[in-house]
């Protein structure tokens, strides 16, 4: 289904007619992610960031009679350091475990129960050694769900069996720190670093690796990296303190089919639409969550095309998502509260 046009478009500070839903948490947000299961909708994961070891993730699932989000004290748990992500086990069907995963000094992978939230396995691949170099960021296949690939501090991805509770691969990625990574397929994945470099791996071939974008900017780190699940060969990505977003094509290495220049500030966190290959959405610094029709690319104008929905938050935006299951809502973050946002 294509994007309704123009329910976000003029809602800054009016937000006329348009369905959002907020909730308060007592700290500021940082990792957020949607449940995907169909029996769990406006299910949402959050995570505290607070700069100490004590910090706390939260399930919370939207009550659509009373239009709010109801405290559940029995899904708040203990987490070691802020997340640095949390995914939910991408099963639609529902018929896997009720899993959720969390990045920070380890993979956590926890089980949530009626009671409660339990934690399930704590997957360290430094077992000879004190140190643990923090994960930045991981992707759950969503065709192997006993497959998670992790991206570290320590310039490696790990990619990890869920089953068996051991490492399948370790790869070092990159020459400084890989910050986030994509699953593009069964068998290959992508990462992002300090070193500004974009690179696609192939777990078949694990001695190469195809760097498919680099940083125009020397020594300039890139920070996210999202993958179209609709049309693999479309990437998208941003550098440190960037306002811009650059498209990729991966059969058209280092030149971007597009860069999306309309943000004011730098922007934090980009999602594509799980539904449809032509739309994407960036958030970050200058508070708006933009939503991009990439299917005009073809025909960009001087200063570049304009996003076709806007939205306001009135603060800076610290982490978005758009829901799998019901992909006509977006998921912000912004100090202390979660927005769902219906688009």
């Amino acid at each position: 289904p294509a994007l309704a046009r123009g329910t976000m478009a003029g809602m800054g500070g009016r937000q006329s007619g348009a369905e959002i839903y907020t909730y308060e948490a007592p700290w500021l947000v940082y990792a957020m992610n949607w449940s995907v299961r169909q029996d769990k909708r406006f299910r949402l994961a959050l995570g505290s960031f607070v700069e100490e070891y004590s910090n706390k993730v939260e399930i919370i699932t939207l009550d659509e009679q009373r239009r709010e989000f109801p405290a559940e004290p029995t899904h708040r748990f203990d987490h070691p350091y802020p997340c640095t992500k949390i995914m939910f086990v991408p099963d639609t069907e529902g018929t896997s475990e009720d899993l959720l995963a969390t990045s920070g000094d380890y993979l956590r992978v926890w089980r949530i129960g009626d009671d409660g939230v339990h934690l399930k396995s704590l997957l360290n691949n430094n077992k000879n050694s004190d140190f643990c170099a923090p994960l930045t960021s991981f992707d759950w296949s969503t065709t192997n769900l006993a497959r998670v690939g992790t991206s570290s501090l320590d310039t490696t991805c790990t990619i990890w069996d869920l089953e068996k509770e051991t490492v399948d691969s370790q790869l070092i990625a990159h020459d400084k720190e890989v910050y986030d990574i994509a699953w593009g397929g069964p068998e290959v994945f992508a990462s992002v670093s300090a070193d500004g470099s974009v690179r696609v791996f192939d777990l078949r071939d694990k001695d190469h690796s195809t760097i498919v974008y680099e940083s125009p900017t020397p020594d300039t780190p890139l920070l996210r990296l999202g993958w179209n699940k609709q049309n693999p060969r479309y990437m998208a990505t941003m550098e440190m303190d960037s306002s811009k977003v650059v498209v990729l094509d991966i059969r058209v290495p280092a030149l971007p089919v597009a860069e999306l220049k309309k943000h004011r500030a730098a922007v934090n966190t980009l999602a594509w639409a799980p539904h449809s290959s032509r739309n994407i959405c960036t958030a970050g610094d200058d508070a708006q969550a933009l939503i991009w029709d990439l299917s005009s690319v073809a025909q960009p104008g001087e200063d570049g095309m304009d996003p076709m929905l806007a939205y306001n938050a009135g603060a800076e935006i610290s982490q978005l998502q758009w829901s799998a299951t019901q992909t006509d809502w977006i998921a912000i973050a912004f100090g202390k509260n979660l927005q769902v946002l219906h688009v």
